[in-house]
């Protein structure tokens, strides 16, 4: 069995995460694009979904939702 290149314990926690996402069979790198932008206004953190993110929180497309 092979080495990787970097451990787990020397890969910051972005290339861990890009890591995991891409390790399936039929992975891409889109796999492991940003879904969310965090950002911070006067010592108050922002996260927001990114605009063009493939996967977003809430009901479908075609779902029926009550509005009561």
């Amino acid at each position: 069995m092979s080495t990787p290149e970097n451990s787990a314990e020397e890969m910051t926690s972005a290339e861990k995460r890009h890591d995991q996402l891409t390790s399936a069979p039929d992975a891409t790198e889109a796999d492991a694009a940003p879904r969310i932008e965090v950002s911070e206004h006067d010592g108050n953190t922002r996260i927001d979904i990114a605009p063009d993110a493939p996967v977003r929180p809430g009901p479908g497309p075609g779902v029926e939702v009550d509005e009561d």
